[in-house]
C-alpha cells in the first residue's frame, strides 16, 4: 500500500471505523493500542503507532572505498570495522521474533558494498522482509554483484551521486568516476530487464551544496534515461568548517523557522509555470514565507518532527548497537549555525546481548519515543545562542541527554531515503 493509495473502510454500528485487516497490520494497529489522529482541512490522517516497528537500517560496516568531502568520517575518531556473521545472525532471529515484518534498509555510514558477505545478507533479509533497500556510491557495483543482488531479491537500490560532470564529482567524492558509476548502474537495470522483463527499482540520492547545485537539472535528466525512479535531495551536513561554506539553509534556519506556525500567516499557492515572469517573485515568496502551501503541502509540516519516529524505524551499527536514528548512531562534531557542534552516541542496547524486539519494547526506548514524537525541544536550530547547542547532552528547556533541538533531519533540512 502506498501513501498515495485510499481505500474505503465501513463504519460499525456503534460509529467506529472498521480498518481493513491488511492495512491495520501492516501499520501495527492492534485491538487496545493508540493511534493518532493528524487533522487536516479535507479530513484526518491516520498515523501510524510509534509503538509499531516498521523498518530496520542496518549498518554492514562503516568501511568505504572513497574519500568525500561531505563524510562524517570527517569529524570522527572511532575505529572502522564491519557486522561479524554472528551479529547478522542475531539480527536476523531478532526480526523474526517481531509480529509483523519490517522492511530492511542496508545503509549507515559505510559503503554497504564493501562488505564481503552483503549479498547473503540481503538475501537472508529477503527471506524475511518483503522489502529490502539498500545504497551505495555506485563504484563497487560491478556486473557479477548487480546479478547477485538481483538473485538476492534486492527490493530497491539506492545511489548517491553528487555531480552531473566527472569534474564535479570528483570534486566531491575523491576517487570516484562517475562514467564508471552510470554504466554499472545501466548494467544493472538491463540485468534485471533481462532476468525479469520489467524495470527495477532505482532511486538517486543527491546532496545539494553551492558547488553542486548547478548540476542538478542535468543530472535528473541523464538519470532518467537509466531507469531512475525516484529521486531525493537532501543538504549537505557540516561536519567541517569547509562544508559550512556549502550550506544552501542558511536563510531557511532564520527567526520564522522556530515560530509557531499558528503565528505566521499561512499562503495558499496553486501550480504555476516557472519562467521570466514569475521566477524572481516565486523564489522571494518561497525564501520569506515557511507557511507557503502548494497543493496542501508544506515545508511547514517537516519541522519538528522527527522522521525515524515517525517512520517505526530503528538503526542497527556494525558492532550490534542499537540506536534510535541514523544521526545517533555514531559519536561525532558537526556545525550548527556556525558553531561547533558535538553530537553523542546514544545506544539503547546491542543486539549481542539483547533482542531487538525487547530493546524496542523497553521502558528507555519507550520513553524515548514518546517524548520525541511530542518535540517539546528547545529551537536550537535557529537560536543556537547558549552553550547548551554546543551538543546534544542537554537543553534550555530542562531536556536531559540525548536532546533533539539542534537535529537537522527533524527540522527537514536533512533527509534519508
Amino acid at each position: 500500500m502506498t501513501s498515495n493509495h485510499s481505500q474505503r473502510a465501513r463504519v460499525n454500528e456503534d460509529g467506529n471505523p472498521i480498518i481493513p485487516a491488511d492495512v491495520a497490520r501492516q501499520y501495527g494497529i492492534q485491538p487496545g493500542g493508540e493511534l493518532y489522529l493528524d487533522e487536516k482541512e479535507d479530513g484526518i490522517f491516520l498515523r501510524r503507532p510509534i509503538s509499531h516497528l516498521a523498518k530496520v537500517n542496518i549498518e554492514p560496516t562503516s568501511k568505504c572505498n572513497l574519500t568525500c568531502r561531505t563524510c562524517i568520517r570527517n569529524s570522527w575518531d572511532e575505529p572502522m570495522g564491519q557486522m561479524t556473521d554472528s551479529t547478522f545472525d542475531r539480527v536476523i532471529s531478532g526480526i523474526q521474533e517481531l509480529d509483523s515484518s519490517p522492511s530492511i534498509f542496508f545503509g549507515g555510514f559505510g559503503e554497504p558494498l564493501s562488505h564481503p558477505k552483503i549479498v547473503d545478507m540481503v538475501a537472508r533479509a529477503k527471506e524475511i522482509s518483503p522489502k529490502v533497500e539498500l545504497i551505495t556510491n555506485g563504484m563497487l557495483l560491478t556486473e557479477e554483484r548487480s546479478r547477485s543482488l538481483h538473485q538476492a531479491g534486492l527490493s530497491f537500490l539506492w545511489v548517491s551521486i553528487d555531480g552531473a560532470t566527472p569534474e564535479s564529482y570528483t570534486d566531491i567524492r575523491i576517487g570516484a568516476a562517475l562514467p564508471d558509476i552510470f554504466r554499472n548502474i545501466a548494467h544493472y537495470r538491463y540485468l534485471y530487464l533481462d532476468m525479469t522483463g520489467r524495470d527495477p527499482g532505482i532511486g538517486l540520492a543527491f546532496v545539494a551544496m553551492k558547488r553542486n547545485i548547478a548540476d542538478l537539472p542535468e543530472l535528473l535528466k541523464m538519470s532518467t534515461r537509466l531507469g531512475v525512479s525516484r529521486y531525493l535531495v537532501t543538504n549537505v551536513i557540516p561536519y567541517t568548517r569547509e562544508m559550512c561554506e556549502e550550506r544552501l539553509y542558511g536563510r531557511a534556519m532564520d527567526t520564522l523557522a522556530g515560530v509557531p506556525s499558528s503565528w505566521v500567516p499561512r499562503l495558499d499557492f496553486p501550480p504555476m509555470d516557472t519562467n521570466q515572469y514569475t521566477r524572481d517573485p516565486l523564489i522571494r515568496i518561497m525564501s520569506a514565507n515557511p507557511q507557503y502551501y502548494q497543493m496542501d503541502s508544506s515545508l511547514a509540516e517537516l519541522r519538528g518532527r522527527c522522521p525515524f519516529i515517525r517512520q517505526g524505524s530503528t538503526a542497527i551499527a556494525w558492532d550490534g548497537s542499537v540506536s534510535p536514528c541514523l544521526p545517533l548512531m555514531h559519536q561525532y562534531e558537526s556545525y550548527l549555525m556556525d558553531m561547533p557542534r558535538s553530537v553523542k552516541r546514544y545506544v539503547i542496547g546491542n543486539i549481542t546481548e539483547r533482542g531487538i524486539k525487547d530493546i524496542w519494547e523497553s521502558r528507555e526506548y519507550v520513553d524515548f519515543r514518546k517524548r520525541v514524537d511530542e518535540f517539546d525541544f528547545s529551537p536550537c536550530t535557529v537560536c543556537a545562542s547558549c552553550q547548551m547547542a554546543e551538543s546534544n547532552e542537554e537543553d534550555c528547556y530542562g531536556n536531559i541527554f540525548p536532546t533533539c533541538g539542534g537535529c537537522l533531519w527533524a527540522q527537514g533540512f536533512i533527509r534519508c531515503p
